[in-house]
């Protein structure tokens, strides 16, 4: 694609890599991420998917600004709150990149609407805050065969990883790491159990780079490992995962063939 003048001034230290160059910012801009929740790690998401020229960036998110998001959730601001999250992300996502197309989604992610929000785009990001949406959400992308970067967030600890299990070779879901839900109240939301604000930050511009390196075929992909941070003791560790044979999901003998078990 031919670029603009103040495209090549807003892209340049992008098409100065090598790895990216004009072609690989040609495909960022022809690129489709679908960004589940417009939170604490859907907000850095947010903003640096459209920093970085993501064509079209859909996101879902049912909520609406609240006064205790604005702790960690940078995209929205003071005056917001009350509105719609999902147009409030619109709204500054315009103001830094007028290259983007935003398809606000406001509706919570169902069994009923997985499949048909996930179906238009190429790459989807899970920024959500509940186990029951990051299951429902492996699974639509595995029936769907859509790449899936996703991370979770907790008091000072993220852990973040990509699912391909549809392509060949040793690639887990997310089930074959977390078999299913926990169960209610065992494991605390941020709103029970809190977390530190710039940890979304952090973890969000990890998660960030995964989807971009899948947007462009660079670099080796996460698929295959559970990367793991602890703010406090400012450590990583990059666990190996693997498939599991007997996953309901993706294993040889999967029962799970389509979204009926998930609630509506």
């Amino acid at each position: 694609m031919d670029f603009s003048e103040e495209q090549i001034n807003r892209y340049a230290r992008h098409i100065i890599l090598k790895e990216v160059g004009g072609t690989g910012q040609a495909k960022l801009l022809e690129s489709k991420v679908l960004v589940v929740g417009a939170g604490g790690l859907g907000a850095p998401l947010l903003l640096y998917l459209a920093a970085a020229g993501i064509g079209t960036i859909g996101v879902i998110d049912h909520d609406v600004v609240d006064l205790s998001n604005l702790q960690r959730q940078v995209i929205h601001r003071n005056d917001r709150i009350g509105t719609p999250k999902v147009e409030s992300a619109a709204e500054t996502i315009a103001a830094i990149n007028p290259d983007v197309t935003v398809i606000p989604h406001r509706e919570r992610l169902t069994a009923d609407n997985a499949l048909r929000l996930i179906a238009d785009y190429d790459i989807v990001a899970d920024g959500s805050d509940n186990f029951p949406t990051r299951f429902l959400v492996n699974d639509a992308c595995y029936l769907a065969r859509k790449p899936l970067v996703s991370a979770a967030i907790l008091r000072f600890e993220g852990q973040l990883s990509t699912f391909k299990a549809f392509e060949d070779g040793d690639n887990p879901c997310y089930r074959c790491i977390f078999r299913e839900p926990p169960p209610p109240g065992l494991v605390p939301s941020c709103s029970e159990g809190g977390v530190l604000g710039a940890l979304a930050g952090a973890v969000g511009s990890l998660q960030t780079v995964e989807v971009l390196k899948e947007a462009l075929g660079i670099g080796d992909s996460l698929s295959g490992a559970l990367l793991i941070y602890d703010a406090l003791t400012t450590t990583f560790r990059k666990v190996k995962v693997r498939r599991d044979a007997e996953c309901p999901l993706c294993g040889t003998a999967a029962t799970i063939g389509d979204l009926s078990q998930h609630a509506a």
